[in-house]
């Protein structure tokens, strides 16, 4: 089922697109940057180094131009980013066609995802499969990496396991952001744009000299824009922008042989976000007028919601590095230290509908502290080397609770009679059950805390790393790297489950009846003296014909939470791993390098700190309908740990165990080059982590591969022009997952992955005369295949067979047009979604609303003005 708007000019619309895609050629990651023959300083003179078609970078912790970089990397300029209006990691897809990220549920949650692999949103004890760096500093969570980018010199992307030399949570790639570091001839730029959605974004810097071995660098932005959706019942906008960054930095070159590079940084998002639309209605929609409430039915694209309250989104993201390079001849030592602090706060209605039903409020804190230190040699000889060391030291604090609304017991209370057959729905099965149970009257789901959690993690980590690549003859180069890696984790949860509902089993309610006791001992003793009695009232608890309080069970969502550590579960991991590299790279000509390598990845375990967190199978083994009296023999049944209702998930997944071999050449010629990688990719234990409808379950699926290959290339016909064009084909499979929330997946195509993803663009420079007056005009289009959004939702897809997937096709195309004035002026308009492509970015089972679909839509178009003054 393929869920996406059309217009009605559609025909004339992939005419153009098909148009833009055999025009434009080329990754927009490795897009020409012209430099100015006159060094004048309006030009974009603080672009990556590229003179002559040559980037460097630094993808491999020292500087190689990209042609001589022997693994799958792109690269987007800070000329490109600053042409295409792409002003965070978001937008970044765009033009890396590798590169998917997805932001859902709040501005923190994002996931990274390169060729398929990826995952972290949603829960901070899950390490990201994809790392992102910024200036050689470590962002630990995705939350910490969302500001809007300021100053940014290039964006490196590498694409495939690069825990060698990046470490733990380098498994699937790494997203290397390299900012402009202090001047010392004084310069700057400052930056202003309007448009739709009364969008506003200020952005500048500033660098120069003080005094002869010190310079300085500052730069600040501030985004903000009305939201492009609207909370109908409230009369809000939904999915705005509000948000500002400053940081500061100096740089000082006491010799020509020391560096030492100082940044401090701070950056606050405060919004509200995000929009949820329903993707198709279920039965319990029916019952939501009775209490007051509505939804925009299977309507996803009108952006119009319904809530009972503004989700709030706070982060405040801040911290400070210092780099030190000390060039002593042929060795260069280098240290990065650093420290960061993150705090992110939401509290929104989770149901997603004007009814006061459920509200979730999460406070997290995340302490960092990160120290590399390596060195690096440059011998004449054929043997060169890089040793390094990395420490890292995190804590997690996290505090959050469910809330049960003002409507919650007649809304569950409607939802029960109508499950057992009355419509219209009438109000008093609680009633009866409170009752029945001898709880107080209105006791169930009233208004009030539903839950309340405090969990806490902490990590610790190390590792060592290295290369050496030998040059047994001129063009060729072997090489063999390194990683070690220590990780350890201690961690904490608990919980306490206020609804009283929730806190009775059953099956065990009906067995205390009928003995007459609810004394474990008093029951023990009884079946043991009495079998065959024992066993008729088993019989008789477990059966819903004769106990029709089973019936209750899905109501039962938010059961008593065993906290840990305790007696059996100790709350901590202990991975190590060694990861390596091995590779050959050929120079064919001085314009032609192939290479071939196998490299291993690792990620460490990753904690579930939700309220979803259950004992191992084994560690618990629950009694039939989660009866503790009637659960066998166990280590936590038998330590007395067991609570009611108590089942069995997982506290934490094991480590993923990356693979890939890869193929690759590179080429640049006068007017051309290209980039070339083949690669089959397999990781082992990926972290699967997935909405069930009341909750998350985090599991390692067995085995999942991808197999594929990444081309892009740049050409320009003529000085004015510069084509490019990038490729992204992935066959990827789930070798082994038989334990998925929706069933055996083994042998299926992982849902998410598009097949293809292609990204063109288009750049043509027109110079007025040698008046040094350019107007630069930019066209650029990505495309997601045809795909599943997901291998299916437990819920929904469960009582279907696992049929009706929803699909999803991606077609974007952004465009710009800027007159550069060689006085350093510039304006300019600009455009993203030109053609208002709308789609689902995912869809989720309703929060305990069975049978209906919840999702994200995409951003629909945005455009604006320009002006901007380098000097």
């Amino acid at each position: 089922m393929l869920l996406k708007q059309t217009a009605a000019a559609e025909s004339i619309r992939l005419g153009l697109l098909a148009g833009a895609a055999t025009i434009a050629l080329s990754l927009p990651a490795a897009a020409l940057a012209q430099s100015d023959p006159d060094g004048d300083a309006a030009a974009d003179d603080a672009t990556p180094t590229f003179n002559d078609n040559v980037i460097v970078v630094t993808a491999t912790k020292r500087e190689q131009t990209l042609q001589e970089t022997p693994i799958s990397v792109s690269v987007t300029s800070g000329e490109t980013l600053e042409r295409a209006q792409i002003r965070d990691l978001i937008d970044l897809q765009s033009v890396t066609p590798s590169l998917r990220v997805s932001q859902l549920q709040s501005s923190s949650n994002t996931t990274f995802i390169i060729r398929g692999f990826g995952n972290g949103d949603n829960n901070f004890g899950i390490e990201p499969s994809v790392g992102v760096f910024i200036d050689g500093v470590f962002r630990s969570r995705s939350a910490g990496s969302l500001g809007d980018l300021a100053n940014v010199q290039r964006i490196e992307v590498l694409r495939g396991p690069q825990s060698t030399l990046f470490g733990k949570n380098a498994s699937a790639g790494v997203i290397s952001v390299i900012t402009r570091e202090p001047q010392f001839t004084f310069g700057g730029k400052v930056e202003a744009s309007y448009g739709n959605y009364n969008s506003i974004v200020v952005k500048g810097d500033v660098t120069g000299p003080i005094g002869e071995n010190v310079a300085f660098a500052l730069d600040g932005s501030y985004n903000k824009r009305d939201g492009y959706a609207r909370i109908v019942n409230l009369d809000k906008d939904l999915s705005d922008r509000n948000r500002w960054s400053a940081r500061g930095q100096l740089l000082f070159e006491p010799t020509p042989d020391l560096k030492i590079r100082a940044i401090a940084d701070y950056s606050r998002i405060d919004e509200v976000c995000c929009t949820v639309g329903n993707v198709l209605a279920g039965p319990t929609a029916a019952i939501l007028p009775f209490v007051g409430g509505a939804i925009d039915a299977n309507n996803l694209f009108s952006y119009d919601t319904y809530l009972n309250q503004e989700p709030i989104n706070k982060i405040d993201n801040y911290g400070g590095s210092i780099q030190v390079d000390w060039n002593t001849g042929p060795l260069t030592v280098t240290s990065i230290s650093a420290y960061r602090k993150l705090k992110n706060f939401f509290n929104q209605d989770v149901d997603f509908t004007s009814a006061d039903i459920v509200s979730e409020f999460r406070r997290q804190n995340v302490k960092s502290l990160t120290q590399e230190l390596r060195v690096a040699s440059d011998f004449d000889g054929p043997v060169n080397f890089l040793l390094g060391g990395f420490y890292f030291d995190e804590s997690i604090d996290q505090a959050s609770q469910l809330t049960t609304g003002t409507v919650a017991r007649p809304f569950f209370d409607l939802l029960a009679s109508a499950a057992g057959g009355t419509f219209p729905p009438q109000l008093g099965t609680f009633s009866f059950v409170e009752g029945a149970l001898g709880l107080p009257q209105n006791s169930i789901f009233s208004p009030g805390l539903l839950t309340s959690e405090d969990f806490s993690m902490d990590n610790k980590s190390w590792s060592i790393f290295g290369t050496v690549d030998f040059e047994p003859v001129e063009g060729l180069v072997l090489t063999a790297g390194f990683n070690y890696t220590d990780d350890k984790k201690d961690f904490a949860l608990s919980q306490t489950s206020f609804d009283p509902l929730a806190n009775i089993n059953m099956v065990d309610a009906f067995i205390a009846g009928a003995i007459g006791s609810a004394d474990p001992a008093v029951i023990a003793a009884f079946a043991q003296s009495n079998p065959a009695v024992f066993a008729q009232i088993a019989g008789l608890a477990t059966d819903p014909a004769s106990n029709p309080l089973l019936g209750l069970q899905p109501f039962q969502f938010q059961p008593p939470f065993l906290n840990l550590p305790n007696a059996v579960e100790d709350g901590r991991t202990r991975d190590d791993d060694w990861s390596y590299t091995l590779r050959a790279a050929y120079d064919v000509s001085d314009r032609v390098n192939v290479y071939v390598s196998y490299a291993t990845g690792f990620k460490a375990s990753s904690i579930n700190l939700s309220r979803d967190s259950r004992p191992a199978f084994g560690d618990y083994i629950p009694g039939p309908f989660g009866s503790t009296i009637l659960a066998p023999s166990s280590p936590i049944r038998d330590a007395g740990l067991a609570v009611p209702n108590l089942s069995t998930g997982s506290r934490f997944a094991g480590p993923e165990e990356a693979k890939v071999w890869e193929v690759g050449l590179k080429a640049q010629f006068p007017g051309v080059g290209f980039n070339l990688a083949l690669f089959d990719q397999t990781l082992k234990g990926f972290q699967s982590f997935t909405f069930t409808g009341t909750g998350f379950q985090l599991a390692n699926a067995g085995k999942q591969s991808t197999k594929g290959f990444e081309f892009d290339t740049t050409i320009s016909p003529i000085d004015p022009l510069v084509f490019t064009f990038a490729a992204t084909y992935l066959d990827a499979v789930y070798d082994s997952f038989t334990g998925s929330p929706v069933g055996d997946l083994s042998g299926q195509r992982p849902g998410g992955i598009p097949e293809w993803a292609l990204s063109t663009s288009a750049t043509y420079t027109h110079e007025f005369g040698a008046s040094g007056n350019r107007l630069i005009t930019r066209v650029d289009y990505s495309h997601e295949s045809n795909t599943p959004i997901n291998n299916g939702l437990p819920t929904f897809n469960a009582s279907l067979g696992n049929t009706q997937i929803f699909s999803r096709e991606v077609n974007l195309v952004n465009g710009s047009m800027t007159l550069a004035l060689n006085n350093g002026l510039e304006i300019g308009v600009w455009g993203r979604n030109l053609f208002n492509d709308k789609y689902i970015l995912t869809i989720f089972d309703g929060v305990a609303q069975a049978g209906t679909i919840s999702g994200y839509p995409s951003v629909p178009r945005t455009y604006g003005g320009v002006v901007r003054f380098k000097f």
